[in-house]
């Protein structure tokens, strides 16, 4: 069988509550967390190793909270997203904070592994479907010798991935033929008495519908797509206006111009699973619920990992 890796973003845990590793707080009967029901969709899937890119202080806590108990199931390589991780000659912009984005995240792993690859997020749920779908694909139909970049992607329902704790930032596509046409980072998506609002990036108000799909940062991904992450950073950099410290070189921004370019083409896998995750500390007992519901169900057994 074809090696394939889960790639799990796992560098910005922490930093959206203010400290403390919320992300890592238990959701399941037995101390499972968000990121364990995603490991264990994966190995159920066919997925051999896991990649958790986390930062390098808090690299003791999450080996003790997960790491050490996920080694028993697959076999794990860690990589390290830092804010000075930049291509030779380029600086830490003065009063940066924050490392890259996802785009600078999925590049530590280059050279850690040499197999088609998926990423996700390490406080997303993203369901039984999507792993399998993407993984199928990746062992099945991916051609990685291809002209263009081969590239999957999970495509979730937009009303399967909203908070009812506040708004939401998605990537919505438009898919043809079951193929992405484009997609377009849309803010402040919420649910009201007359619909689902949203905005673009400068505030104004713009349209969706329930049943759009959107990206939830779930890419099956060639390994050369390393290179190509490798060689658009500088570009990115060297696009930065004086002064921002806060752009982000971001995977779905850096997709959606492959295609646009006609270097990559994306098929969407459709899933019908429903999405929950820790966009807020209020999520926390609406996902234990949940995870309580998908056991009931039999979705899954109470305890996870034997």
């Amino acid at each position: 069988m074809k090696e394939t890796a889960l790639v799990i973003m796992a560098a910005g845990i922490g930093s959206r509550f203010g400290g403390g590793i919320k992300q890592l707080a238990p959701v399941g009967p037995n101390g499972e967390i968000i990121m364990d029901y995603s490991i264990h969709d994966a190995i159920e899937a066919g997925f051999s190793k896991v990649v958790f890119i986390i930062r390098r202080d808090l690299e003791k806590d999450f080996r003790e909270i997960i790491g050490s108990r996920i080694e028993k199931q697959i076999p794990v390589i860690y990589a390290y997203q830092e804010l000075s991780a930049l291509p030779e000659g380029y600086e830490v912009s003065e009063g940066r904070k924050k490392p890259w984005g996802t785009g600078q995240a999925v590049l530590m792993i280059r050279g850690l592994i040499d197999c088609p690859f998926l990423v996700i997020n390490a406080d997303d749920y993203y369901g039984k479907e999507g792993f399998r779908r993407i993984h199928e694909y990746m062992v099945n139909e991916m051609d990685e010798d291809a002209d263009v970049y081969d590239i999957c992607m999970g495509g979730f329902v937009l009303e399967n991935t909203l908070s009812d704790n506040g708004s939401v930032t998605r990537g919505v596509c438009h898919v043809e033929n079951g193929f992405l046409k484009n997609v377009t980072e849309t803010y402040d998506i919420r649910r009201s008495a007359d619909g689902i609002l949203a905005a673009d990036e400068t505030g104004n108000p713009v349209s969706v519908e329930a049943g759009q799909p959107v990206s939830m940062n779930m890419w099956g991904l060639p390994v050369s797509f390393l290179d190509e992450l490798e060689k658009g950073f500088p570009s990115f950099l060297d696009s930065l206006k004086p002064g921002d410290i806060k752009a982000e070189y971001l995977l779905p921004k850096i997709i959606d111009d492959l295609v646009q370019t006609g270097r990559a083409r994306v098929r969407v896998l459709d899933t019908p699973d429903k999405w929950f995750g820790v966009t807020y500390q209020e999520d926390k007992q609406a996902v234990v619920e949940a995870i309580r519901g998908l056991i009931r169900d039999g979705v899954y057994k109470e305890k996870l990992f034997d």
